[in-house]
């Protein structure tokens, strides 16, 4: 049966990115509500017009009653919590997420019995901000949004998912979870370590050097703006690929600060860095049109056509 395409909507957790998909979702013409640990920020929320409350077995229990499609929006040290009283008010209801990593979520999802109708999701949206205070509805237009098409993946929750990032705004990546980790080590959680890294190196150089900063120490420094706490709780699940990336990291800056020594030269980083942009510029975005969901093999159809850079902007 064809899902409602606007059937409710519950997100559980309203910081930046579960509070923007709140107003996202309602925004687009979802009956859309929420769930906020903290009753200040629920009342936040409501202040703003927005149906969040700080009870979680009311949410859940409105989900069940409504068929509501949950979406996971806490850190990951929080998620076990939340997925044991779905497991107990919830278990029927679709299942998506958009924390950071996707391993460690779909193997918390297993053990609480929900993966029957669980699609991993992870919107490459955000600001170093965070809070209900921080949410706005167009975080995710033209986003990226990771959406799981890993082994044993149904069509109806699948659909669903999709269907609701697109009417946020985003195009849709399939990929599984193992393969989106590995990629989001090198573009998402390099980048917070790089950038909290050069914070210090900056502030070591004293008034001075702050004081002579300017487009490239900003930019390059943003996200280490971000609440440690949240920094911690994005990289630190996916230790075992931000460490790997971060030992070729540390392979190119060894080899650059010998060349630099021995010969006086950094070519070699900054021509190879140079063209590293120019494929992030260039990167050739090809429409999937020809799969349709639940067709023979089509999350395998999916997972390849994702990762040749492939994009849904639009339900087949």
């Amino acid at each position: 049966m064809t899902p409602d395409p606007k059937a409710p909507v519950c997100v559980l957790g309203t910081g930046l990115i579960g509070g923007s998909l709140v107003r996202a979702a309602t925004a687009a013409g979802y009956k859309a509500w929420g769930y906020n640990r903290s009753e200040d920020g629920a009342q936040a929320a409501r202040a703003d017009g927005f149906d969040v409350t700080s009870d979680l077995v009311a949410a859940l229990t409105r989900a069940a009653e409504s068929d509501a499609l949950l979406v996971v929006a806490v850190p990951m040290p929080a998620v076990d919590h939340l997925l044991s009283a779905i497991a107990t008010y919830a278990p029927g209801c679709p299942l998506t997420d958009v924390v950071s990593v996707k391993g460690p979520v779909l193997a918390a999802v297993r053990k609480h019995g929900l993966a029957a109708r669980y699609v991993g999701g992870h919107p490459m949206a955000g600001t170093s901000e965070s809070g209900w205070a921080a949410t706005f509805p167009e975080l995710f237009r033209d986003a990226v949004w990771a959406v799981g098409v890993d082994e044993g993946t149904h069509v109806e929750p699948w659909t669903r998912v999709v269907r609701l990032a697109l009417d946020c705004g985003s195009v849709v990546v399939p990929v599984v979870a193992e393969e989106h980790d590995r990629a989001v080590a090198r573009i998402s959680h390099l980048p917070h370590v790089l950038a909290e890294a050069l914070a210090v190196s900056g502030a070591s150089g004293g008034p001075l050097a702050l004081g002579l900063a300017a487009g490239s120490f900003r930019d390059g420094t943003r996200v280490a703006g971000t609440a440690p706490d949240l920094v911690r709780a994005i990289c630190e699940p996916n230790a075992g690929a931000l460490l790997e990336v971060l030992e070729d990291t540390l392979t190119v800056l060894t080899a650059a600060r010998d060349s630099l020594r021995d010969n006086g030269s950094l070519a070699d980083l900054v021509e190879a860095g140079h063209d590293g942009r120019r494929a992030y510029e260039t990167a050739d975005r090809r429409e999937i049109t020809d799969i349709r969901p639940g067709d023979h093999n089509w999350l395998e159809a999916l997972r390849a056509a994702g990762h040749r850079g492939g994009i849904l902007t639009k339900l087949p």
